[in-house]
């Protein structure tokens, strides 16, 4: 009994003294009430000041954004489990926004769109939080997009260029490799000094799991961050997980990185949140989509920049998706991200189906940045590649009801072929610079004239270890090579004459 009674002394000693240091203040609190709850929204009422993209907390710790301000009540965005709220339950204001972790702790794993963890490594260590929307940067404070992104994808690295601080878009029907372009972008920076980002919106579990195993096996993924809003989460949580990817992204932009970006899809993104403006009542426009649509997706993208060196110096290169049906380009979503992007690669389903892959619509594809950004031995190679290839496809068209040719007709096509069979290229295979300025260089000098087009394919699997026994000084080539010495012109033909002309077994051994 006496050893109890000096324990209670002890523990009433320490709670005088911890209740000594409590700074008692007033603090004001706003308390609301839930009116109604239901697929994935909320009504409140009582919070008469709350402030537009409020962070708002239910009871049981969910978290929703204030999205529609009215008189008297508040529509809210959930961003958790809608099973733990009911009606007539509190919820309390903050008076801040939606934060998410930022920092370097979160290279190599996947997280949602709050910084919760969905892969089995544990808690992130060591982070900050940052707004997840924030102000682009404005005019003064970006530089010029001077540097080119390599894709590893010989048909968009010759064609329509990308640069780092970019916007391009990768649209096309479903099923034609859009995802694909983006994966193999980001496989190919395993040998470079960017970070990547995969954000991903409302896609199935499986094809998430794909995209990680692809960077795991072919990449870097401790470079490499994925962002998750799966499709069976709150569609709140869909709407905001671009624009954490975006913040996480910044953060390494803002301290001298270069970044990119790819958002799997915005097509489900814009569809999400149609469907929480449709729960909230608010007015349909044109495909029932809000009136807004256009500015959710402009002020996300408008983030992708080049900074200034005062800024940091980084970049930001954005690879949006969107999603075509029937090949319909002109449709409001499609039309509206085309308008905001710096130019987009069209992925054509035809193609896709003839096995021409990747399925690259060069007709309906551009880059309206990235051709100043080039690397210049590959620019010199390429100044006339799209215009042979446009050439070819038209003429194959024309031959194809069986019109007499005559021989410059039958080279051109005979020519074409050999192009449209260097440009197709395996998924997970991405091209070293020095690759695809030997394939070009074969090209344009009539190397691969001697080769049937079906055995092009071979040539270009033999070209990397052909060139690291014959020219290495091909494959050391880098985005700051100017354009090719004589000496090593001669040099490069000559080993490409004479793997043209060595059977399989001779590069084999």
């Amino acid at each position: 009994m006496t050893e109890l009674s000096a324990d209670l002394r002890d523990w009433a000693d320490i709670s005088r003294a911890k209740i000594r240091q409590i700074e008692l203040e007033p603090r004001l609190e706003q308390i609301g009430r839930v009116e109604k709850v239901g697929d994935g929204v909320a009504t409140v009422s009582g919070l008469p000041h709350t402030r537009l993209d409020e962070l708002l907390i239910f009871e049981g710790g969910v978290r929703g954004l204030a999205v529609d301000l009215g008189e008297d009540l508040i529509g809210c965005m959930l961003l958790g489990d809608m099973g733990r709220i009911a009606s007539g339950g509190i919820v309390r204001g903050t008076g801040e926004v939606a934060r998410t972790p930022v920092g370097y702790s979160l290279l190599g794993r996947m997280v949602d769109a709050l910084g919760a963890p969905l892969d089995d490594k544990g808690p992130i260590p060591d982070t900050s939080t940052a707004p997840t929307e924030r102000p682009a940067p404005t005019i003064i404070d970006r530089a010029l997009v001077t540097r080119p992104l390599a894709t590893g994808i010989l048909a968009i690295d010759a064609m329509i260029p990308i640069g780092r601080g970019q916007r391009e878009l990768i649209i096309g029907d479903r099923g034609t490799g859009k995802t694909a372009i983006a994966v193999d972008s980001m496989i190919n920076q395993r040998n470079s000094d960017v970070l990547c980002i995969y954000a991903s919106i409302g896609q199935k579990a499986s094809s998430v799991a794909q995209v990680v195993d692809a960077i795991r096996r072919y990449g870097a993924p401790e470079r490499c961050l994925f962002v998750v809003g799966e499709a069976n989460s709150p569609p709140g949580l869909q709407w905001l997980t671009p624009y954490s990817a975006c913040t996480m992204a910044e953060y390494f932009v803002e301290r001298g990185h270069d970044v990119l970006l790819v958002i799997d899809d915005l097509t489900k993104h814009a569809a999400a949140y149609r469907q929480i403006s449709l729960l909230l009542r608010r007015p349909p426009g044109r495909e029932a989509y809000p009136g807004d649509v256009f500015y959710i997706h402009s002020r996300l993208l408008e983030r992708a920049a080049r900074l200034a060196l005062e800024r940091g110096g980084g970049s930001l290169t954005a690879l949006p998706i969107s999603e075509t049906q029937a090949g319909n380009i002109s449709a409001y979503i499609p039309t509206n991200l085309i308008s905001i992007t710096d130019g987009q690669i069209y992925l054509d389903p035809r193609l896709f189906y003839e096995d021409q892959k990747p399925a690259v619509d060069i007709g309906k594809s551009v880059s309206r940045v990235g051709g100043k950004t080039q690397a210049p031995v590959l620019k010199g190679l390429s100044a006339s590649l799209r215009l042979e290839y446009a050439q070819f496809l038209e003429l194959e068209v024309f031959t194809r009801f069986g019109t007499m040719v005559d021989e410059r007709t039958r080279k051109t096509i005979e020519h074409g072929r050999r192009i449209r069979a260097v440009l197709a290229q395996a998924q997970f295979a991405p091209l070293a610079l020095g690759e695809e300025v030997a394939l070009l260089l074969a090209l344009n000098a009539g190397v691969l004239d001697k080769l049937k087009p079906e055995e092009v394919k071979n040539f270009r699997s033999r070209v990397g270890p052909w060139l690291a026994q014959h020219c290495p000084e091909a494959l050391s080539l880098d985005e700051r090579s100017e354009a090719l010495s004589e000496d090593l012109r001669n040099r490069l033909h000559h080993a490409l004459e004479l793997l043209a002309s060595a059977p399989e077994r001779q590069d084999e051994q």
